[in-house]
């Protein structure tokens, strides 16, 4: 009986598999829960403890400038209390704050839009377009990022004079915009290049020109890229400061990083002002992140994944 036992379970067992082909994407998924169960393994002060150096040495710099801002003057609390509005007032009203920012925030759209626009035709043209020159032009947008902007103040101020735009807001744009190019080309490229060709195809049989078929099927789709494009040419603008200091000469014409500049004197400098003089300046910046950080990180990563 137990022979027949052991014959009847020899039989029913199944033969080993050797050499079976895995099931496809098998290995992929078992990679990835090995991955996430190492993880998972990992003690949490060893996650929380780096992250929270980082964040002590980002924001203790902000809160310092709050302090300095909001505290009353010969204050030393390192709490800001009671709050005052006095070192605002000043700087908005007697250092002309109000006057500078304006400036900052023309310059700054100004930047943008000219920058989202002649990137998006110069993107389009590298992405759809084939042409003798294409990789020799993709190389220059490359190498023109190494050249830094203090190198170019000669030649920029010569031909801005000689077009009678010294002194003019208009000359800051022109720089800031010509310098937001090259990266801003390429993003734009990398991301047009994920939207299938297809899709233009289709419009284009169903009878529309290539203009009418990239504003309605190609531009709703690089709205992520567009974001991204625009927030960096805006930010960098904004906080720009050789070409304000270069190019502008009155007063009425500075922007606020020059502003700033001109709150550090030779013999003292107002801590109380300056602190809030730098709140003001980064206030929009803060919110312009705050409300579009999903879109950028989308826009740079796609952006990326084809040049």
């Amino acid at each position: 009986m137990t022979a027949a036992l052991a014959e009847k379970d020899s039989v029913a067992a199944p033969p080993p598999a050797t050499g079976a082909p895995a099931p496809p994407g098998r290995g992929t998924r078992t990679r990835r829960f090995r991955r996430e169960r190492a993880f998972d393994d990992v003690p949490r002060w060893q996650i929380y403890l780096p992250l929270t150096l980082y964040l002590l040495f980002t924001l203790v710099p902000f809160y310092w400038m709050l302090l300095f801002a909001l505290r009353p003057a010969g204050s030393t609390a390192l709490v800001p209390w009671p709050l005052t509005g006095e070192h605002f007032g000043k700087v908005w009203h007697e250092r002309s704050f109000g006057m500078f920012f304006q400036n900052s925030m023309t310059v700054g759209v100004a930047t943008l839009v000219m920058t989202t626009g002649i990137a998006l035709a110069g993107g389009y043209a590298l992405a759809r377009f084939e042409f003798r020159i294409k990789n020799a032009f993709m190389l220059a947008l490359l190498c023109s990022q190494f050249i830094p902007g203090a190198l170019m103040l000669v030649p920029l101020f010569e031909i801005f004079r000689n077009l009678q735009l010294i002194n003019s807001l208009g000359s800051v744009i022109i720089a800031e915009t010509v310098f937001q190019l090259p990266l801003s080309i390429i993003l734009i490229s990398g991301f047009i290049k994920n939207v299938p060709v297809s899709l233009e195809e289709a419009a284009w049989v169903d009878g529309c020109s290539r203009f009418r078929a990239f504003c309605a099927v190609v531009l709703p789709l690089l709205r992520p890229g567009l974001i991204a494009v625009g927030s960096f040419a805006f930010v960098h603008s904004w906080n720009h400061f050789l070409f304000a200091l270069m190019f502008l000469s009155e007063q009425d014409k500075q922007t606020i990083p020059v502003g700033l500049n001109t709150l550090i004197g030779a013999d003292s400098v107002d801590l109380g002002a300056l602190a809030a003089g730098g709140v003001i300046a980064a206030v929009p910046v803060v919110i312009v992140f705050a409300f579009i950080q999903k879109w950028l990180i989308t826009g740079f990563s796609a952006g990326a994944v084809k040049g």
